[in-house]
This record gives C-alpha cells, structure tokens and sequence, in this order.
C-alpha cells in the first residue's frame, strides 16, 4: 500500500522540475506545462470518490491490481510520448489509474489488520508519505539532470516501471482475495457531472490568461457551477429514493464540513501553486538545473515537516483549532519576508540561501495546518459517515492542487513571458495571501477540537457503507 501511495506522491510532484527539458524536448509552453502537472491532479481528484465505490463493489484486492497496472502502464505511455499533446492526454490517463489505484489502499489496510496492529500501520504510513512528497523534486532533478542514458525527462516517468511491476508481484501474492458486495450500486451519471464540471472550471483557468479571457472561459466557468449543483441534486435524489449515492448528501448539510471543502480547496490550491511558481522562478527566472531546482525545494520541504511535527505531536492537542489560525499567519509572515529577500535581489549572482528564511517559514505554517486539518474538518461528521467524508476531502484537495496549478501558473507566467520573473512572484504571493486570508476566516467556522488520528481512518466506530472508499487524511501529511 505504502508502494503504490508514494508512487502516486512522486508523480504529483516530480514533474514540477521538468519544465525546461519538456519545453526543449516537446516544445511545451506554459500552458502545456500547467497542463502536464496539474491535469494529473484534476483526473485523479475528479475519480477519487468512484474509484473507491468501484473497490467496494468488485472488490479492493481487484481494483487495486487493476489500478496499479494501468497506473504502471500509463506512465510508460508518458515516458513515450512524441509531443506535448500526447504527453498531456496520458497524464490524464495516468490520473484516471490512480484515482483507481489509491481509495483501495485505507480499505485494504482495515481488511487485513485491526486493533493495536492497525494503529501500528497508521503510524508507519503517515512520515513514509511525508518523505515520498519531499523525494519527488529532488529525485526528479537528480534523474533529469543525470540524464541517465540519454533519456532526459523521459526517466521521470520510466522510475515508476520498476517500482511498478515489483509491486504487482508481490501484491499479487500477499495481499488477501475479499469479495466484493455486488449490491453496491455505481451511480455513473453523478460521477460523469463531477468530472465534466471539474473540466469546465480547470480548463478556462489554464487557457484563459494566454487566450486573453474570452467569453467561451467564463461561459465554461459558469457550466461548472451548474454541473457541480446538477451534481449534488442528484446525490439528494439517489439519498430519498433509497439508493447509494456516490457522496452522502447529509455531509453537504453540516456547514462545517461544507465550509471545510471551501477551506481544503483554498488552502492546498495556494500551497500548491506556490511551490510550482518557486520551481519556475529558480529554473526559469535563475536558470537553475533540474537537481538545483529539486533542491531548492527543501527549505519548503524542511520547513513543512517541522511545522507537522510540532502541530501533530502536541501543538493541535493542546491548542485546538488556534493552530489553524496560527499556521496560515506564519506562512503569510513567511510570505512577507519572501517578498522583501526578492525585493533586495540584485543583479549579482543569486543562490537559494537568498531566499531560504522566507521559504522555510512559509513552510512551517504550511506545516502546522496540513498535520491538523483533515482532523478538525472530520470532527464535524458523524462516526458512520467518515469514510465517505475523507474521500470527499481527498478528492477536493486534489482538484484544488489543480486548480492552484492554472492560477498561479498563469499569474506567474504573465510577468514572466515579459521577462519580470520577480514580478511575477510577487504577483502570486498577493494571490496566495488572498487565498490564506480567506482561509483563516473559514476556520473559525470550525469544530474546536480535532477527531482522533484513529478514527480518521475509521479504526473505531461503524463502518459507513463505502468507508473503504477514502484514501482519506493518511496523505494529507505530504508536503506535495
């Protein structure tokens, strides 16, 4: 499980340091890069929820090879791909795998281990995924650079054959056959209006900036809307009529949990988009390698780890929600001593210690939130509904990853196309404030006291009818 859960980590983010060897190669511009990383984020995010229905109905064991295969197939399909086109169309692809491949990772852990054994593997899996996060653009530097038999960016993809095909082995033997409930109904329909209205709302974000914002972008926007509320009107529907809905309509009644989704989506869209903008400005803006670029993300990473540590070891008990209050005003201070380290840039030669303390800091609030977050938001739900709730949360921080990708990639690129590339961080760091103000206001609304690390898992309580659809709060501790 551990396997295939950083397979999916390294994906999110090795790609970030390919920019310029994807530009080189394929002729990819900004859009098309905007594109290749967070088209992945919007398929998977998009598929999460049915993904994990599937498992619940054909059983995790199956879905879980099923998605591994065509999670290891698809990106040798990415490392093949002859231009930007085909390369963006297989990262979709490879989205859609994983969207299979991770809601059966939670659920066959709860299959197979219980009680103090389970808690044991809970505590092994959160720092593993921690680490897997911040791996991703170091190693993906280190292969690009190394250029390893001339295969330049192609080896970013081409890592996960390996990883990929030991894994299917061994899961083809150890992990236990479970039938799945074939009384489990798929509502395709449902999932259909969330994966249309998440493409209507993230494509007008990547093409609108370069296309000039014409009407056809808002019009799309607005079809977003509508298909997110066709959506949730269905889901109430199936709920009255008798029928499993793909997301329980009464999650969507608890304002907490609601204004939760809208603090998860703004919060991981801003950190999200900020660590893109600063792989760009260091290889672009500074022409650093692809190792260096990977390696100047380790203050953030750094950062972000110690910020977790303090918040979930002590910092979240004792305090409560405070420490989702103090966390997003530590990045915002973080945010306010970067603009000022990039505000007394010279014209002299530029290292990332320039710019580390601000970065670091940043990282630390970033930190404390991510460890505490999903905990607070699943304090609001009912014991029967977590498995369906994380699946929801998990589901809306990956579209919102995605959607931070176009946003900030495009206020960035506005400046940078112009050759302003301090400009155009600045520019997304006024962006990221207005995303981090407006989510300090969201947590007030609130609960005070966060749910247990156990039973964000569903260790305890009821099982909710597709509880084993979430990968639920065991990556949100990785810095992705």
């Amino acid at each position: 499980m551990i396997v295939a859960e950083v397979m999916d980590l390294l994906d999110a983010s090795i790609v970030n340091v390919a920019g310029p060897a994807l530009e080189e190669s394929l002729g990819a511009g900004s859009v098309g890069l905007q594109w290749v990383i967070g088209g992945y984020a919007l398929t998977l995010g998009a598929g999460l929820v049915l993904g994990g229905r599937l498992g619940d109905r054909y059983g995790r064991r199956r879905m879980f090879l099923t998605g591994l295969a065509a999670f290891t197939l698809s990106s040798l399909l990415c490392a093949l791909a002859p231009n930007i086109e085909s390369l963006i169309a297989f990262r979709l692809l490879q989205g859609t795998a994983g969207a299979l491949l991770l809601p059966q990772g939670l659920g066959l852990l709860r299959e197979n281990f219980s009680g103090p054994e389970l808690t044991k593997v809970f505590a092994v899996f959160g720092p593993v995924l921690g680490l897997g996060g911040i791996v991703g653009p170091v190693l993906g530097g280190f292969l690009i650079e190394g250029d390893f038999f001339g295969l330049g960016w192609r080896s970013v993809f081409l890592v996960n054959l390996p990883i990929g095909l030991a894994a299917l082995a061994v899961a083809a033997v150890f992990v236990p056959r479970k039938d799945g409930d074939r009384s489990v109904r798929i509502d395709l329909v449902g999932a259909g209006l969330v994966v249309a209205a998440c493409a209507l709302l993230v494509l007008p974000l990547n093409q609108g900036q370069e296309a000039g914002w014409p009407l056809w972008t808002w019009l799309c926007m607005a079809a977003s809307v509508v298909g997110f509320a066709l959506f949730a009107l269905r889901q109430r529907r199936a709920a009255t009529a008798g029928r499993e809905p793909l997301v329980n309509p009464r999650l969507l009644r608890k304002p907490a949990f609601t204004v939760g989704l809208g603090g998860i989506a703004l919060f991981f869209g801003g950190l999200i988009g900020t660590q893109l903008v600063l792989t760009l400005f260091l290889q672009i803006g500074q022409h650093f390698s692809a190792g260096d670029a990977g390696l100047g993300n380790l203050p953030l990473a750094v950062g972000t780890a110690i910020g977790g540590a303090i918040s979930g070891a002590f910092l979240a008990d004792r305090i409560g929600r405070a420490v989702l209050q103090i966390g997003p005003l530590t990045q915002l201070a973080g945010a306010a001593l970067l603009w000022y380290e990039l505000d007394g840039l010279g014209t002299g030669s530029f290292s990332i210690w320039d710019i580390a303390p601000g970065v670091a800091v940043a990282g630390v609030g970033a930190g404390m939130v991510i460890a505490a977050l999903f905990s607070f938001i699943l304090a609001a739900v009912d014991d029967d509904e977590i498995g369906s709730a994380s699946g929801v949360l998990s589901a809306v921080q990956a579209v919102g990853g995605s959607i931070g990708v176009a946003v900030f990639g495009s206020v960035f690129f506005a400046r940078a196309e112009a050759g302003d590339f301090s400009g155009g961080f600045h520019h997304a760091l006024l962006v990221q404030a207005c995303l981090l103000a407006a989510f300090l206001a969201i947590t007030f609304l609130l609960p005070k006291k966060g749910r247990p690390e156990d039973e964000q898992h569903g260790v305890t309580g009821p099982s909710a009818a597709g509880g084993g659809s979430a990968d639920s709060g065991a990556r949100q501790g990785a810095p992705v």
